[in-house]
């Protein structure tokens, strides 16, 4: 994937289809070298950065917002308001799932895990993972994922699927 630059001289990222907010902004800080607060400051959130990335949606993300963020990350707002839930949907903010197949085919984290009934992968009929399956060390937030593996044991997630049970 190639980056470019916008107005803003911040490098491009690439958003993928079903990633979620917390992974895009994450990877979006990385590649920029910036904290959820200076992001927060940069786009005139503050705070709410740091909020959407821990799935706290409440208040939910006003229009404003979503194009004060657009402006800044270089994504169209209706591609953003794809990684929200809709209405009627609802988040459950802990614990962090992930579907260890899925990730080995494409490393993001997808919002649809994180749906509240969600509880397998639709994909490959298998139970969604809340934790390590080495040391049982829950996932951290999607932001905080920089190598795609445990943060306490290094187990890359693409291989903990070999350990997901089929439903």
């Amino acid at each position: 994937m190639e980056s470019t630059t916008t107005e803003n001289n911040f490098f491009d990222i690439e958003l993928f289809k079903g990633e979620s907010l917390s992974h895009f902004l994450g990877r979006f800080r990385r590649q920029n070298y910036l904290t959820a607060t200076q992001l927060g400051k940069i786009t005139g959130l503050g705070a709410v950065i740091g909020r959407w990335e821990k799935y706290y949606f409440n208040p939910f993300p006003t229009p404003q917002e979503l194009e004060k963020l657009a402006g800044v990350v270089g994504v169209e707002v209706e591609r953003l308001r794809e990684m929200l839930p809709t209405k009627g949907v609802t988040m459950k903010p802990r614990p962090i799932r992930l579907c260890g197949a899925c990730y080995a085919e494409v490393p993001l984290h997808r919002h649809e895990w994180q749906f509240k009934d969600k509880m397998k992968c639709d994909r490959h009929n298998l139970g969604l993972l809340t934790k390590c399956t080495n040391c049982q060390t829950p996932f951290p937030i999607p932001s905080d994922w920089v190598q795609g593996e445990c943060s306490h044991c290094f187990l890359p997630f693409a291989t903990m699927a070999k350990r997901q049970k089929r439903y």
